[in-house]
C-alpha cells in the first residue's frame, strides 16, 4: 500500500494547499484521498504517434488543479463528474486497456492521485502491463512531485499553455505557471529524453510539448514556442492544437468567446516552420467540440 503521508499535508502541486485529504478536507484540485475518474476507454483523437490504429488506453481523472475557463473538460475538472475507483480496480482498468489493444496507458490530469498511481502501476506490472504508461498533464505541477514518477513513466504529454502570467492568472486563476510548467518539463524530458518510436510510429518513450492556440493571443503562443526552440529545441516534439472552442466560462469573456481565425492559425503554423520545430500542428476544423469525450456516460 503507499504512503500517505504525501496526502496528510497535501502538496503534490504548486498551490501546497497542506490540507489534510484523508480528513476529506478538500483542496484546490477538489480531490480527496479516493481516486475518481470519469473514464477509461480507447481514445483515438490523440496524437498519431499515441492513437495510432488501435487507440489510446485514457483514463481521465475527475478534479483539477487548475481552473481554467475555457476548459473543454470542465464537466470533470470543475464539477467533479466521475465515480471512485480503488487503487487495485484502477490496476484493473490498465489491465483491461491493455487487452484492448491500446497503445498506451494515458493518464489524464492526475497529479492530485500520483501516490495512488503509481501504486497502482505496480500493482499492474505484477500482473502483465507492459505498454508504455503516458502523464498527460496540465503542466502545472512541482518539480519534487515529478521526481516521485522516475521510473513509472514511459512518455511525458505536458501542456505549455501560458507564457503570460498575467493571462495564466486572469483565465486559469494561477500563480507562476510559466515558471512551475517549464521547470517541470526540463524534470520530464531529464527522466525521459528524446522521443523513441517502434516499428509501427507509436511512441515509446520521451517527451511531448502540447500548447493550445487561444484566439487573440498569437504573441503569447509565439513566446511559448521559441522557449521551446531555445530551450528543448529538435530533442522533444510539440503538439500545436487548433480545437479551441469557447465553452463554459470563456462564453462570457469578450477576447477568448470565439473559434480560432484561419488567419490566426497560419500565423502560428509559420511560425513553427521558421522556429524548425519538430512535431504536429492540427487541423483547424469546424467541429472542434468531437474532441472531447462524452462525460456523461462511464466508460468503464
Amino acid at each position: 500500500m503507499y504512503s500517505k503521508d504525501l496526502l496528510e499535508e497535501c502538496v503534490l502541486c504548486p498551490h501546497k494547499c497542506k490540507v489534510n485529504r484523508l480528513n476529506g478536507k478538500l483542496g484546490r484540485c477538489k480531490a480527496t484521498e479516493k481516486v475518481k475518474i470519469a473514464l477509461a476507454n480507447l481514445h483515438y483523437f490523440e496524437e498519431p504517434c499515441i492513437s495510432g490504429e488501435n487507440g489510446s488506453g485514457t483514463v481521465f481523472f475527475s478534479g483539477c488543479n487548475m481552473s481554467c475557463k475555457f476548459c473543454q473538460n470542465y464537466k470533470i475538472s470543475q464539477n467533479m463528474n466521475g465515480k471512485y475507483i480503488e487503487i487495485n480496480e484502477l490496476a484493473n482498468e490498465f489491465i483491461k486497456l491493455q487487452n484492448m489493444k491500446a497503445n498506451n496507458i494515458n493518464l489524464v490530469t492526475g497529479v492530485m492521485y500520483i501516490p495512488q498511481i503509481i501504486e497502482a502501476i505496480k500493482i499492474a506490472k505484477q500482473n502483465g502491463l507492459k505498454i508504455p504508461i503516458i502523464y498527460n498533464s496540465s503542466g502545472y505541477e512541482n518539480v519534487e512531485t515529478i521526481k516521485l514518477l522516475n521510473g513509472y513513466i514511459d512518455v511525458y504529454l505536458p501542456d505549455l499553455k501560458y507564457y503570460d502570467e498575467d493571462l495564466a492568472m486572469r483565465l486559469s486563476g494561477i500563480k507562476k505557471y510559466f515558471y512551475c510548467a517549464t521547470e517541470a518539463i526540463r524534470e520530464m524530458y531529464n527522466q525521459v529524453g528524446s522521443p523513441i518510436f517502434d516499428e509501427n510510429g507509436i511512441i515509446q518513450k520521451g517527451l511531448i510539448i502540447r500548447h493550445l492556440v487561444l484566439p487573440n493571443h498569437l504573441e503569447n503562443s509565439k513566446r511559448v514556442l521559441n522557449w521551446i526552440k531555445e530551450n528543448i529545441h529538435k530533442n522533444v516534439y510539440v503538439s500545436v492544437m487548433a480545437q479551441y472552442f469557447p465553452t463554459n466560462k470563456a462564453l462570457e469573456i469578450e477576447d477568448i468567446n470565439r473559434k480560432l481565425t484561419k488567419e490566426e492559425y497560419k500565423k502560428i503554423e509559420d511560425y513553427v516552420f521558421e522556429l524548425d520545430l519538430n512535431g504536429y500542428i492540427q487541423d483547424l476544423e469546424d467541429n472542434e467540440e468531437k474532441y472531447v469525450p462524452n462525460f456523461d456516460i462511464n466508460n468503464f
